[in-house]
């Protein structure tokens, strides 16, 4: 099996190329492969397949695409080859082998070009790389914005790689074939001069001088014509290089990988050394980072760039930073300048004129010539690199002011920054380029641990050693501490120091050795945050779900939405919080521990602070989902009222909140069960309703059974009635109808005891329905005629209009089709067609399906038809699929097949 991105998105297997289907399911392919091992969310992955505003049911498109997706990768036999496509949480992720990629092999590819000591072994890496594209990459898919800026970077990457080639070939004296291959690409990228640059200079070199001078006088006619410039330095530089009769370096002088035409830097003066060099050691045990090392070479291919490598404490930004420096010394052929920042560091930064003052010893200034002050020196340094082709590397910087006093002054010089924040005003000004670093991938991690360990340890315990990866998060400074340790403890095994690390209690302590380790990284992180980020991160420690959003971070800190965002944007600056999708952040695991060590006092109060917020919350999405609907009205008596509540525009809105948060309200009432807090976990889950009545089949039960364990705990009536209700007809939809009506039958009951006539009735239908199916339908009709009449006592119209829609449907089964129609009639009566959607298709349906029963197929047909088209808009699939099937029993139309199908199909996308 092969993913290819490098021409027409497809997938190739042993038997021919997957039928992939329409171009935006293509798309979805090619956005989940520019994120290989990423979860992507259906945020970005709805900007990938519409360029203007998507439709309302985007997120079922998405859903029906990747559920195709996923079972041509199944028919293929994807599992054998490592291949999966799995949702997490409100993004999916493809999960692949880097080698079944073709934009992987490219780049990797590259870097082996780049590590290749002559020409030769470099031309053979680079034409196989370039053999890889088979057209325009991405073709065949729709380009909404994002796939477009990927198309466009993976051809700027395609056009260095020909540069790069056309350069090799140069070194080894072949310059004829070094202008076959520039000659097809500058005739399709007319515009690039550092193409056009580049073959000048290879039809010079092979003596076709008068083919060179009119290539730039017509490159240059073209960019005046076309944009209105003169040519750039990579031009004019060429051009001067040919009038001059000059041939440039000679051949095998110029490595491969070097960037640009233009003619070797002018050497320093006598007496200075060259070059100079004050990188530390190249790390020890580096592994993977091959995506982040191929992108730091792209950010440094411009003219003065600044690359910034950004990321956690712990993440490995240094081991990168020199890791890349190392492995191209031919680049900077006049040196490689060093300096630690220590801007997250406890001893303090170094004074600025300090790092200056040994930057200008290195490059040769005499002692006495070194200015005093930080501007003349800085004005110094870069006049001396103004001509040079260096390497700076400046790590650990906290801030861009203290960067931009020592970027160097030449247009081929590279600077390398790395930090913990995000340096955004450096962006700003000096157009830096960002290479974010995240965690190591698990098998990347154990590849860590065998560096150190050795392979022999490691692969007597492989499980024990991917176990460990994880729970180090993936962070290389935890890796590396837990390797230190088994490395001093060779009798140790791998398994039972994952058994010590399982424990959160003492996670971090495990990972600390001496003076290193990750509490004392994120110690230095945090001591440079403001206190009110310091405060918020404390309080994220105690959440028991892994996300949050403005108002859930409000709650725990005790503050409102917009404190809470700007805190968290403070985070996110320091690399503690990733901002996942707008307005949502997580923790990593580690960092979520350390942030519960600041301020243990205050766990309970946080935790109610959140509990109280979901309830609040939920309450809200309820009440748009369902107005009327009211399963839980009382509130616990110490709640305390969040400072603000989201609100929801619509019943799509709050159906999406329920369900992408439902994970996370799973785990805070599990945390509210644990602390004693009853009264909050059975009302958190509770609140879940309407999303439950949509999803029935979703596996509720096990969460209902904890919203009743927590009900009996408090010894509430009410409690313990709602929550059985809700659990017998959760049950009654899995087809566990003898669980069910034992639990149903006590229902009723306790809600009278409660005083709660609207429970008592809402237990009576649920009751009704499972006692229908199993055949005692005189006992049901009584029981939900009961509910009926207490509804209706109880002025409550949305519980009276289910119990109707109910018995109708009950008298149908009884065929009593007159009975029917009229509960049915009445029950349409009660409901507001904009609220009620789903319920007024279901007791259409019973109105069509009664008017057939009497023999009056036109107007069941109409019914049965207006029902369906009533749930196709609100989107309940299942109602529109009970009323299509309803008419293909007596009609044979093709649209009626049609609908009932695609309805079919979106319910097996969402499952």
């Amino acid at each position: 099996m092969e993913f290819r991105l490098l021409g027409t998105v497809s997938v190739e297997t042993l038997t021919g190329p997957l039928p992939l289907g329409p171009a935006k399911r293509r798309s979805l392919l090619a956005a989940l492969l520019l994120s290989a091992n990423t979860p992507v969310s259906v945020g970005r992955l709805t900007d990938c397949l519409w360029d203007d505003e998507p439709p309302s049911q985007a997120r079922g498109v998405i859903q029906g695409h990747v559920s195709r997706l996923r079972a041509l990768l199944a028919g293929a036999d994807a599992e054998a080859y490592g291949v999966e496509l799995a949702t997490v949480g409100d993004a999916y992720v493809l999960r692949a082998p880097e080698t079944l990629l073709d934009s992987q092999r490219f780049e990797e590819l590259l870097t082996l070009a780049r590590e290749q000591r002559g020409p030769a072994d470099a031309v053979l890496m680079l034409k196989e790389a370039l053999s890889l594209w088979q057209g325009p990459a991405l073709s065949g898919a729709f380009a909404g914005p994002p796939l477009r800026v990927a198309a466009h970077s993976l051809e700027e990457s395609r056009l260095a790689t020909v540069e790069q080639l056309s350069r090799a070939y140069g070194a080894l004296g072949e310059h004829h074939r070094a202008a076959a291959l520039l000659t097809a690409e500058t005739a399709a990228h007319p515009l690039r001069e550092s193409l056009a640059a580049e073959l000048m200079l290879a039809l010079f070199r092979a003596g076709r001088q008068s083919e060179a001078l009119d290539r730039f006088h017509r490159t240059r006619r073209l960019l005046a014509d076309e944009l209105g410039i003169d040519p750039g330095h990579e031009l004019a530089d060429a051009y001067a290089l040919i009038l001059r009769g000059a041939p440039g370096p000679p051949a095998g002088a110029t490595p491969p990988e070097a960037s640009g035409p233009s003619p070797a830097a002018v050497p320093p003066p006598a007496g200075e050394p060259h070059p100079v060099d004050l990188l530390p050691r190249a790390p020890r045990g580096f592994h993977g980072r091959a995506t982040e090392l191929a992108a730091l070479s792209r950010s440094a291919a411009g003219e003065a760039p600044v690359c910034l490598v950004t990321g956690p404490a712990g993440v490995g930004k240094t081991a990168l930073a020199l890791q890349w420096a190392h492995r191209s010394p031919a680049l900077f052929p006049d040196g490689r300048l060093f300096a630690d920042l220590r801007g997250f560091s406890a001893a303090g930064e170094p004074a600025l004129i300090d790092v200056l003052r040994e930057f200008l010893l290195a490059l040769g200034v005499s002692p006495r010539r070194v200015p005093e002050s930080v501007p003349a020196a800085a004005a110094l340094f870069r006049s001396l690199t103004a001509r040079r082709r260096l390497l700076v590397v400046l790590d650990n910087a906290r801030d861009s002011a203290t960067v931009r006093t020592l970027l160097p002054g030449g247009a081929d010089c590279v600077t390398l920054v790395t930090s913990r924040h995000r340096l955004e005003g450096l962006i700003a000004s000096d157009a830096a380029r960002p290479v974010p670093l995240d965690t190591l991938e698990t098998d990347d991690g154990t590849a860590l641990l065998a560096g150190v360990l050795g392979e022999e340890r490691v692969l007597a315990e492989p499980v024990a050693a991917r176990r460990l990866s994880e729970l180090c998060g993936g962070l290389p400074l935890a890796l590396r501490v837990t390797a230190a340790r088994l490395a001093g403890r060779p009798r140790w095994t791998l398994a039972a120091l994952a058994g010590e690390l399982a424990d959160e209690r003492g996670r971090l302590a495990y990972l600390d050795v001496d003076d290193t380790g990750v509490a004392a990284a994120l110690r230095l992180t945090v001591q440079h945050l403001p206190p009110g980020a310091v405060h918020q991160l404390a309080r994220l420690g105690h959440h028991p779900g892994g996300r949050y959003d403005p108002y859930a971070a409000a709650a725990l800190a005790g503050t409102d939405p917009v404190t809470a965002r700007a805190a968290l944007e403070q985070l996110a600056a320091a690399h503690l919080v990733t901002e996942t999708a707008p307005g949502r952040w997580v923790l990593h695991d580690l960092v979520r521990l350390y942030a519960r060590s600041l301020d243990p006092a205050s766990a309970r109060e946080a935790l109610i602070g959140v509990l109280d917020h979901c309830i609040a919350t939920a309450l809200a999405a309820a009440d748009t989902a369902e107005p009327g609907g009211e399963p839980c009205f009382v509130l616990p008596e110490d709640y305390r009222r969040p400072s603000a509540v989201r609100d929801f525009a619509d019943r799509a809105e709050a159906m999406r909140w329920l369900a992408t948060e439902r994970e996370d309200l799973a785990l805070t009432a599990l945390a509210a069960r644990e602390a004693g807090l009853d009264d909050r976990a059975w009302r958190i889950i509770l609140l879940q309703w309407p999303q439950m009545v949509w999803r029935a089949r979703d596996s509720w039960s096990p969460l209902l059974e904890l919203a009743l364990e927590s009900a009996r705990a408090e010894k509430d009536a009410y409690a313990e009635s709602r929550v059985l209700a809700l659990l017998g007809w959760v049950l009654t939809e899995e087809g566990r109808t003898t669980e069910a009506v034992a639990l149903l039958e006590r229902s009723p009951a306790l809600a009278r005891e409660a005083g709660d006539p609207l429970g008592e009735a809402t237990a009576l239908i649920n009751l009704a329905i499972v006692q229908a199916e199993l055949g005692s339908l005189p006992t049901a009709v009584e029981n939900c005629a009961r509910a009926v009449a207490l509804a209706r006592r109880e002025g409550d119209r949305h519980t009276e209009m289910l119990a109707l829609q109910h018995l109708a449907r009950m008298h149908l089964t009884a065929h009593r089709p007159e009975e029917a129609l009229a509960c049915a009639r009445a029950g349409l009566d009660l409901g507001p067609e904009h609220e009620e959607a789903a319920r007024r298709s279901l007791l259409l349906a019973v109105c069509g399906e009664a008017h057939l029963a009497l023999g009056e197929e036109e107007d069941g047909v109409r019914l049965l038809d207006r029902a369906a088209q009533e749930a196709e808009r609100a989107g309940y699939d299942e109602g529109a699929v009970r009323s299509l099937a309803a008419l293909l029993r007596v009609s044979a139309r093709a649209d009626f097949r049609r609908r009932h199908d695609e309805a079919l199909r979106r319910i097996a996308a969402e499952s």
